[in-house]
């Protein structure tokens, strides 16, 4: 609906409609000053930040007075005197100068103050020893577990990490200090990590921790405090009531959707308290891919929703026959406006009062004002009010890049979304698709530079995908709050709300997931301000561009055309394009980073999967590229992460016939993962066999190690001192005659062992070199081998030198042509004898 129909229909139709003015701007600078200075001050020290306050204030002063002087005429003379230069004019814009200075000197005051409590007190110091200390420390966020990371070959331990403020520090020498000091608390995951889990803000701990400082200067807390082991919290002090309260509500909105499939069970509680923590990995990536992360946190659009919900469409609020329920139970707009704020404070309560919170709050107050008021001209200043308020509240907010997206984003649908929408409605496209696409665009506009800047990507997908995801917001969000009040006091009502609401949250996890799938959804995009400083040029111009093109909706069509065809990459076109994959690949390496995936093909859209790579996102994108849909055997040579970690990405959305792995579980932790991740799968899990034969179509194989019997010891024997020595290596031939030796990560010890226990070995056309290309191989056993084409899967810029010179020169001296992924991209064999052709992929 357009600004000003709704009156228009109340005054009658022979009456002009209401017409608003320009809008106001006069917030916008002082909101804008105030971050600047804030987000600087944040950093810089404290004398810096005394001397930036003192330049603006007395900067104020001097026009304020100058003002005030020539207004009354100068120094010495009358109020009727004539002062040159002493126009209302002048006077105005030396009041708006000194209120920007004003402004400056508060946002770098509150900064400057919040960031002394971090300089203060015993904490910091002994951060600067790295001192162990016993501390009683009050909880003031929710518990959150770390994301899983590869480091080299191994998976970085999951911890536990909360916000906390330090009261009491008792040092190692007995002496006792108060102070009220920010920190992060790290604790182990381990025994206890349930406990850990479920402390609610305001609870008070008494742990024996290490201390550290930040790893970056500007961080909102003085030090990380790194518990001594992972037992449960020994708790000094329960939470508050409020907190309590709060947290009985969230316990029994998880407890409703316990029953729900596990996508809408974890989507669920984020969308509604921002409770993210059963969502995984997987999951997180799917929708970081399409833009659609801020459905899994707490956002302005959740309280919008709720709000539309008891008020109506914008600008109905000022109709006789006003929208929503409020008017339907009887209450005035006086007591609706007092209910919406009643909603939004208890939104805050049960959300916690986090910064975050706080944000999306205040950003939905803003949409409050659209609502009841549907009057655009005075809802730039209220979120110019609203900035200039949080920063100085928390200043920290101000280098926030989640702050920051959030005031972009409803900044762009206050401003630009309307006019896209009306743009779009000029020419044909109906008035809701108008709306939901001229807001989708707009964000997407002014957002995506800046998650470029952070994450050096661009999603292709986000506009459609956030579309198709709003079909699903607001049914799955009022659901889902009318779950959490029931759950209170009549479960089964509540699970059965929760089961509706699991149908739009299962539909989100579909869009994403669907989205993130597609082999074009992202595209990589230089990072860092400068990178994100281009792409916001390059939006500019498209926009300009896009309004003095001629035939602009052929153009258009053909735009999106081309983009659809990108995002899709369908085999055909885009083997015609770029060449990738080959006609006829028989044997590909994919590029998926410090570690390894290779592919062999058997036939038709089926192929065996040896190795996963440290990152499902990489391996699931390669298979679909290769048009892989079957994969009968998938073979994990050992347990290293940088092997087996993106196991999840072979298993999505293909049918895997079995896993097989090595006999030696170590390290036992990636063990304990391959079995969760084939149990949920459904996928058997078996070990390789010394000397066991496989056939899968043309393609043959063999295991050559690990082996029992003379020569090499048993299977785990002198030869094999660890996971890497335990790698299954694998000796294949194809249907055309080409011959592969897959070697995983063997040492040379194990070479060594394995040439003796093989002594028949001979040349290879293909050697997928052992431990990416490290400097540890086994001169023998590449001599007898003599590869024709040499293959070296390694991660760009390791930081362990893979693959090392000495390994590709030996190589090369032995007459083998050596790809490597990390400067090649991935690669796929064609061919057999004279007619080995390997075709590097780029990327």
């Amino acid at each position: 609906m357009k600004p000003g129909e709704g009156i228009d229909e109340e005054r009658g139709a022979g009456q002009k409609p209401w017409q608003e003015g320009p809008t106001d701007l006069r917030l916008v600078p002082l909101a804008g000053v105030a971050w600047a200075a804030a987000a600087w001050a944040v950093g810089a020290t404290g004398q810096w930040t005394a001397a930036g306050v003192g330049v603006c204030l007395a900067g104020a002063l001097i026009l304020l007075v100058r003002g005030q002087v020539r207004r009354r005429g100068g120094p010495g003379g009358g109020r009727g005197a004539a002062v040159p230069g002493a126009t209302p004019g002048w006077r105005l814009r030396a009041t708006a100068w000194a209120g920007v200075l004003l402004c400056a000197a508060a946002g770098a005051a509150s900064a400057g103050l919040h960031a002394a409590d971090l300089r203060r007190g015993p904490v910091p110091e002994l951060a600067r020893e790295y001192a162990r200390a016993r501390l009683e420390v009050v909880v003031t966020s929710d518990p959150r577990l770390t994301r899983p990371k590869v480091r080299g070959n191994a998976m970085a331990p999951v911890s536990i990490v909360l916000d906390g403020e330090v009261t009491r520090v008792e040092r190692s020498d007995g002496s006792v200090h108060r102070t009220r000091t920010p920190v992060l608390l790290i604790v182990p995951s381990g025994e206890g990590r349930e406990e850990w889990l479920r402390l609610l803000p305001s609870t008070r701990l008494r742990v024996g921790a290490r201390l550290a400082p930040p790893l970056r200067p500007g961080e909102s807390f003085a030090a990380v405090l790194k518990t001594d082991g992972a037992g449960p919290p020994r708790i000094v002090g329960p939470p508050s009531a409020l907190q309590r309260t709060a947290g009985d509500l969230r316990a029994g909105l998880r407890e409703a959707t316990e029953k729900l499939d596990p996508d809408a069970r974890a989507l669920l509680p984020g969308l509604v308290v921002g409770d993210t923590s059963r969502v995984g990995p997987e999951l997180r990536a799917a929708f970081e891919a399409t833009d659609l992360t801020h459905l899994l946190a707490v956002s302005g659009s959740n309280l919008t929703v709720v709000l539309l919900l008891l008020i109506g469409r914008p600008g109905r609020a000022q109709q006789v026959e006003r929208g929503g329920l409020a008017p339907r139970i009887g209450l005035s707009l006086r007591v609706t406006a007092l209910a919406g704020g009643g909603l939004t404070l208890a939104f805050v309560v049960v959300c916690r009062p986090d910064p975050s919170v706080l944000r999306a709050a205040a950003c939905g107050l803003v949409a409050l004002l659209a609502i009841g008021t549907g009057r655009r001209r005075s809802l730039i200043p209220a979120l110019a009010a609203a900035v200039l308020v949080l920063v100085l509240y928390d200043p920290w907010l101000a280098r926030s890049y989640g702050f920051l997206l959030s005031v972009l984003a409803t900044g762009a649908l206050l401003t630009i979304a309307p006019r896209w929408s009306e743009a779009l409605r000029r020419r044909g496209v109906p008035g809701r698709a108008a709306e939901a696409l001229g807001a989708a665009l707009a964000a997407q506009a002014v957002c995506a530079p800046v998650v470029t800047v952070f994450a050096a990507r661009v999603s292709l997908v986000a506009v459609p995908a956030n579309l198709f995801a709003e079909l699903a917001v607001a049914p799955a969000t009022v659901c889902g709050f009318a779950a959490l009040a029931l759950a209170a006091v009549w479960m089964p009502a509540a699970e059965g709300l929760a089961w509706v609401a699991g149908w739009p949250a299962g539909w989100l996890a579909r869009v994403a997931r669907t989205g993130a799938a597609l082999p074009g959804a992202e595209l990589a995009w230089p990072g860092g301000w400068w990178g994100g400083l281009a792409l916001a040029l390059l939006t500019a111009l498209v926009v300009l561009g896009a309004r003095r093109l001629p035939y602009r909706g052929v153009a258009g069509a053909l735009v999106a055309g081309v983009l659809l065809l990108v995002v899709v990459r369908p085999a055909p076109l885009a083997r015609w394009v770029t060449g990738w994959p080959p006609p006829g690949w028989v044997f590909a390496m994919c590029q998926v980073g410090q570690g390894d995936a290779t592919v062999l093909a058997a036939g038709g859209d089926s192929a065996v999967v040896v190795d996963a790579g440290p990152d499902p996102v990489p391996v699931d994108r390669c298979l679909r590229e290769l048009g892989v849909r079957r994969v009968p055997l998938v073979v994990l040579t050992h347990f290293h992460a940088d092997h087996v970690a993106g196991l999840p990405g072979v298993l999505r959305g293909r049918a895997v016939g079995a896993i097989q792995t090595t006999g030696l579980e170590e390290p036992p932790g990636q063990a304990a993962f391959v079995r969760r991740t084939a149990a949920a799968a459904g996928v058997p899990l078996i070990r390789a066999g010394p000397g066991e034969r496989r056939r899968i179509g043309t393609l043959e194989w063999r295991v050559l190690w690990p082996w029992g019997g003379a020569g090499g010891g048993d299977a785990f024997g002198s030869a094999v001192e660890g996971p890497n020595d335990a790698s299954v290596t694998l000796l294949v031939r194809t249907g055309g005659g080409l011959s592969l030796l897959l070697l995983g990560d063997l040492e040379p010890p194990a070479q060594r062992a394995l040439l003796g226990v093989h002594p028949g070995l001979g040349p290879v056309d293909v050697l997928k070199v052992a431990h990416h290309g490290s400097a540890h191989q086994d001169p023998g056993l590449m001599r007898a081998v003599r590869p024709r084409l040499a293959l070296v899967s390694a991660g760009r810029d390791n930081p362990y030198g893979h693959p090392s010179p000495r390994t590709l020169e030996a190589l090369g001296a032995g007459g083998a042509w050596v790809l490597r992924t990390d400067r090649d991209g991935a690669v796929a064999v064609v061919g057999a004898g004279r007619g080995l052709v390997a075709v590097p992929g780029g990327g």
